[in-house]
């Protein structure tokens, strides 16, 4: 089976081919979503779902930590950026750092608890207290609105110094969106290319052996969790701004299983890019198989079942393979070969 290590990013640098290729897709979507036969808003969350896949894979791909529960935390900084917005101020930069801060500071909470477990007890701790969140956003109708969700949430307008930009529009809202989701990448990008990425990769590999070498396993487990939680939240907080409302759904078990299919599916075990691989599948069965058949999740759910027996790397691992198998092209000759009549 093919491991992270076995795709490195190439010296750490986020100028590459696959970046390249994600900008141009990110910044053209507007242009083509319509053209054949989607609609704007779908862009927006699509952008808003590989924000989320892509920090929790820095816990579930990186990390080796599955965390069953990781939509309360999507949930936390939705619920987070409609309160700001509607108990304290209209200011789009506050709202997202209450949703960032309310996300992290839960993720610092559960993981104190969680980091000191692995393997199946990591992952059942964090069901229970994803449920937790999910059952108290429920019963708390006087905070959140109970199963009715948090309706009326506005969207302020974005304000960078003496700019001031209406973003009530879908399509505007995608830019921002876009540009946020951007700046989350490189910094990702960079952490798992750093030494705490590669950390991360020898505590899933054996985290007794990276105890041993002297790493604090406990504390980076931790700060891994609350990270993660964090992404979550600036995710939550942006489908809230989308959505205009926040309701306890996103945080239920079954959507954050969710976000688990589409990381395994992707490939997130082996790339950096498998959760955007992942999330891209997801939303085309939705809309288009969707389209076809009330059906849709039964054929999705055995496109995963047989990408995880057949091709248990996911979608990258299977680019990866093809991309290997192809033979090389030609190579253009350097020295007295390339210029015969010069020999």
């Amino acid at each position: 089976m093919i491991s992270l290590s076995d795709i490195p990013a190439r010296g750490g640098s986020p100028f590459t081919r696959s970046m390249g290729l994600f900008v141009l897709l990110l910044l053209t979507a507007p242009f083509w979503l319509e053209p054949i036969g989607l609609y704007q808003y779908l862009g927006m969350e699509i952008a808003i779902w590989i924000l989320f896949a892509l920090g929790f894979n820095l816990l579930f791909g990186y990390a080796g930590l599955h965390s069953f529960g990781h939509g309360a935390y999507l949930g936390i900084g939705a619920y987070a950026f409609g309160l700001f917005q509607q108990n304290v101020t209209l200011n789009l930069w506050g709202g997202l750092l209450a949703a960032i801060a309310a996300a992290t500071l839960a993720g610092a909470i559960v993981g104190a608890f969680v980091s000191h477990r692995r393997g199946i007890y990591f992952a059942l701790m964090t069901i229970a207290f994803g449920q937790v969140f999910w059952f108290a956003a429920i019963k708390l109708h006087s905070v959140t609105g109970g199963e009715d969700g948090l309706l009326g949430i506005p969207r302020p307008n974005l304000v960078v110094g003496p700019l001031k930009l209406d973003i009530s529009d879908n399509r505007t809202l995608y830019w921002f969106v876009t540009i946020v989701l951007l700046v989350a990448v490189l910094a990702l990008w960079r952490l798992v290319n750093a030494p705490f990425g590669r950390v991360l990769q020898a505590i899933r590999q054996n985290e007794t052996r990276a105890r041993f070498v002297g790493y604090n396993v406990w504390l980076i487990k931790w700060l891994t969790f609350v990270v993660s939680a964090g992404f979550a939240g600036l995710a939550g907080g942006l489908f809230a701004m989308a959505q205009e409302s926040a309701y306890p759904d996103v945080m239920s078990l079954h959507q954050s299983g969710l976000i688990v299919m589409m990381v395994l599916v992707g490939g997130g075990l082996v790339s950096f890019w498998g959760p955007v691989f992942g999330v891209l599948l997801y939303f085309i069965a939705r809309d288009i198989i969707g389209g076809l058949t009330e059906t849709w999740l039964l054929w999705f759910g055995l496109m995963f079942v047989i990408m995880v027996m057949v091709r248990p790397e996911g979608l990258a691992g299977l680019f990866h393979v093809l991309r290997t198998c192809l033979p090389p092209g030609p190579r253009k000759a350097v020295g007295p070969a390339a210029h015969p009549g010069r020999a």
